[in-house]
């Protein structure tokens, strides 16, 4: 197989009209990816060796969003929606340079797996012409009928086109499907358009390939991985199967998820086996987790990198830019953004730290705020090795805590603090005796006189 050249075409010229939305159908995400980058990497996990993106009038964006996520699909525009034949033939020019295979898929099946579309190549290496993916749904009314005489797929027959009794047939066609390219333009070409719509319909070449006397075959999938997404309720359910692929798969791999029903993960989320994920925890996009982290409910994380041993919440947050070294301590309703955090060192309750260093074993004590931004430019605050920041102070960037250093708690610090020194930055407390009585009574006699 991986001597076989194969061209993917990829169809992503609809409208979505169904979505309800300004966006691009194939562009709505699954993961926090596009679907047609979901579609894209199925492809080439299937050994797609280059990619043919065809999209509607005015689908630039489309073509934009593919070519940074992908290794630069070929765009092709279909001028006119005239049906699924009319539509890879868009990429006539593709076709044209030669392939083995010719994989033919959709930009809005996000679930495909690359083991349905290998099958279907190997179908063709064994000499078939055509290879269409089939599916059972539980009802298969309203989809087209796959008529397989002696294993042969002899013609696909829409539902309101069949006969009673080919409507009882259970085998489905998924859309998917893989074309011998030494006959896929012959067989494109004699695709014609005498139907109620005026269309070209790709599923034609089985018909036309069968009279041709050439193989033609139907391979079977889920229909979790031929699901097509038309409307954001089945976008929901898109989004659903991927995530529990995803946690079986992180279980199996040795990850503890407690309720992993709750757990979300993004596309790219690298998490290492032994670690902990309690409940409702959201991985976004750029996650790294090593080995043996624990990570506690309700905590969100995004463009974070979390070392072995670290500890995280609950209810932390970490944002881009975050990088937990070993055995950090994040804790619960804390926020790092564009932060380290040395090997052992303590960020436990109720604390910002942006733009930051906190050094290896250094303490931050609850309610500290690093200072980091103006309101026009950002600001990088240092603190050193072992430091201890107590509780309620403020960090005013650009500073640096030494090695060792202590900072008072309620502490304002305006002006770098040396190695091991001990720095207060509030107003010295003053005690007036019985002024808090007379304090209250006055205010009590205010309130009184407004009534």
């Amino acid at each position: 197989m991986s001597k076989r050249s194969c061209l993917s075409i990829i169809l992503a010229a609809g409208e979505g009209t169904r979505m309800k939305s300004s966006k691009p159908k194939v562009l709505h995400e699954i993961a926090g990816l596009p679907m047609v980058a979901h579609v894209l990497a199925a492809a080439a996990e299937a050994g797609g060796t280059e990619t043919a993106l065809v999209v509607g009038h005015g689908g630039e964006e489309v073509g934009r969003v593919a070519a940074r996520l992908a290794a630069s699909p070929e765009i092709f525009v279909q001028e006119q929606r005239l049906g699924t034949g009319h539509a890879v033939l868009a990429a006539r020019a593709a076709i044209e340079r030669g392939y083995d295979d010719i994989l033919v898929m959709f930009g809005d099946t996000p679930l495909v797996e690359p083991a349905v579309l290998l099958e279907a190549r190997r179908r063709l290496a064994e000499g078939a012409a055509v290879a269409v993916v089939g599916f059972r749904p539980h009802n298969p009314a309203g989809y087209g009928r796959l008529i397989v005489v002696d294993g042969k797929l002899v013609a696909i027959r829409e539902d309101k086109d069949a006969s009673a009794a080919e409507k009882e047939i259970g085998f489905c066609n998924g859309g998917l499907m893989a074309i011998a390219g030494s006959h896929a333009l012959a067989l494109l070409d004699k695709v014609g358009n005498a139907n109620a719509k005026g269309e070209y319909y790709l599923t034609d070449i089985v018909a036309i390939a069968a009279e041709a006397g050439l193989d033609v075959v139907a391979t079977e999938a889920s229909a979790e991985s031929v699901l097509g997404i038309n409307n954001r309720a089945e976008l929901a359910e898109a989004e659903a199967i991927w995530q529990h692929r995803r946690r079986r798969a992180a279980m199996l791999s040795g990850v503890t998820l407690i309720a992993p029903e709750t757990v979300h993960f993004s596309h790219d989320t690298e998490i290492g086996q032994d670690t902990l994920v309690e409940p409702n925890v959201w991985f976004g996009p750029g996650v790294e987790v090593a080995e043996g982290a624990k990570i506690h409910a309700f905590s969100h994380i995004e463009g974070a990198t979390i070392a072995s041993g670290c500890d995280v919440g609950p209810f932390a947050r970490l944002r881009p830019g975050a990088d937990l070294q070993e055995k950090a301590k994040v804790g619960n309703f804390c926020e790092v953004k564009k932060a380290t955090i040395e090997k052992g060192a303590k960020v436990n309750h109720l604390t910002y730290i942006g733009d930051a260093r906190v050094g290896a074993g250094a303490n931050i004590g609850a309610g500290t705020v690093t200072c980091n931004y103006d309101g026009y430019s950002k600001f990088f605050t240092d603190i050193g090795d072992g430091a201890f920041v107590g509780s309620n102070s403020s960090l005013v960037a650009p500073v640096t805590i030494g090695n060792g250093a202590y900072v008072a708690s309620g502490s304002v610090i305006t002006e770098s603090v040396p190695e091991d020194a001990l720095a207060f930055g509030r107003a010295r407390q003053k005690t007036l005796p019985g002024k808090g009585k007379s304090l209250r009574e006055l205010r009590a006699s205010a309130a009184a006189a407004k009534k």
